[in-house]
């Protein structure tokens, strides 16, 4: 997808951040829309579609975490926070409301142009007819098997269909509830337990895995080469 078709609206009550983000983008080639809260935006995600939002943690009213979790009720749309908050654990909270990245204040522009662009990149959908290589594995999605030093091991639906979303977005981390919603597992647990199982298809050396890596206190991750 060009740049010059991809429409981003940045959220933040700060004019100085917002116009210089307008300017900036715009210069690289893209349609930007902006707005000072959260209620401009949502005004603004009901008459037109954007391919990235940008959203303000720190907003006066509604946070950036509030419209986040609004915003995934009803639309699947890449988000990146804008966050002053160095905390670990505010970093998470973004990313299990539905967050795809988050980049901390204060910031150069053109760090959050390289992060617009990797998730464009990381976001488009892969062909399930296709076989795909983790490392020495091919998996065919379509067969629902995957193939590892000349043996062939059969994965279930849940295993298919996290595959699926990690592998149409490579390094990416995923938190335990985002695999529970796309899985379809309900207990913690049994999370753990497939990408155990999944770690022993792919991997050469499950026990120190190369691709399906775990994110301490985030989630995992799928990096491919």
């Amino acid at each position: 997808m060009e740049n010059n078709k991809l429409h981003i609206l940045v959220v933040d009550d700060d004019d100085k951040i917002r116009n210089l983000l307008k300017d900036y983008l715009s210069d690289s080639n893209y349609i930007v829309s902006t707005a000072e809260n959260a209620d401009q935006a949502k005004t603004k995600l009901k008459y037109f579609k954007f391919d990235i939002l940008i959203l303000d943690i720190m907003m006066p009213g509604q946070d950036g975490y509030e419209l986040t979790k609004d915003i995934r009720k009803d639309i699947k749309v890449p988000i990146i926070l804008l966050t002053a908050k160095g905390e670990v654990e505010d970093r998470i909270k973004g990313l299990e409301l539905g967050a795809d990245d988050y980049i901390s204040k204060p910031f150069e522009p053109k760090e959050l142009l390289l992060r617009i662009k990797n998730i464009i990149k990381n976001n488009t959908k892969i062909d399930l007819n296709s076989k795909h290589r983790i490392g020495n594995a091919e998996v065919d999605l379509n067969k629902m098997i995957i193939n590892l030093k000349d043996k062939s091991k059969k994965i279930n639906n849940s295993e298919k269909m996290i595959l699926s979303e990690m592998l149409s977005n490579p390094g990416k981390t995923y938190s335990r509830e985002e695999i529970r919603k796309i899985s379809g597992i309900n207990q913690e647990r049994s999370i753990d337990v497939m990408i155990t199982r999944l770690r022993h298809k792919i991997e050469i050396n499950p026990k120190n895995p190369k691709y399906l890596q775990t994110v301490r206190g985030s989630g995992y991750v799928l990096w491919i080469e």
